[in-house]
């Protein structure tokens, strides 16, 4: 597969460890509600080494308490499913349901730039963190310091294309 032809890759989650001896998955989703991950029935793991993307069909998910377990095709003892403890999982950018106007995935706003209504840039945008009351953005500032800022009512606009976000915020909060 030429470079052209390979997908732009949304991580969804990662494998923890395993559960039991039977090769089943435990799994930490980064979905908004966790057994979504379950949707996508084609998985694509990525193994900390960085190795390639593979395939797996998921066989089997569920939410077994706080935690998901998962059996993969091909992964059916626990040596197997160990040593994908810490794959990424992803599936195709173009698997991904579309979505309304305004709304946005946060892979697509990870890498924004962001400034303030004075047009001072805060940083770029590493990570967001789900907290439960407002999910948080995590700036890296040009000095290389870690800048948090409340996302919701604070963004004023995200423009995709310019790679940019107008945030609420001033840089001394």
């Amino acid at each position: 597969m030429s470079q052209a032809d390979k997908p732009e890759w949304v991580v969804l989650g990662q494998v923890q460890g395993v559960s039991g001896v039977s090769g089943l998955l435990k799994v930490y989703s980064y979905t908004e509600k966790m057994a979504d991950i379950f949707q996508y029935r084609q998985w694509w793991l990525q193994h900390p080494q960085g190795q390639e993307w593979r395939p797996y069909a998921l066989v089997m998910g569920r939410q077994q308490g706080k935690t998901l377990v998962a059996q993969l095709d091909g992964v059916s003892d626990r040596e197997q499913a160990k040593s994908l403890t810490g794959a990424l999982i992803a599936i195709p950018r173009a698997e991904l349901p579309a979505l309304p106007a305004g709304e946005y995935y946060w892979s697509d706003l990870v890498g924004l730039e962001v400034f303030n209504r004075e047009g001072e840039r805060l940083g770029q945008i590493e990570k967001i963190l789900p907290t439960g009351a407002n999910d948080v953005l995590v700036l890296r500032t040009e000095d290389g310091a870690e800048r948090l800022i409340p996302y919701g009512h604070l963004v004023l606009q995200v423009d995709l294309q310019a790679r940019r976000m107008d945030v609420d915020w001033q840089a001394d909060y």
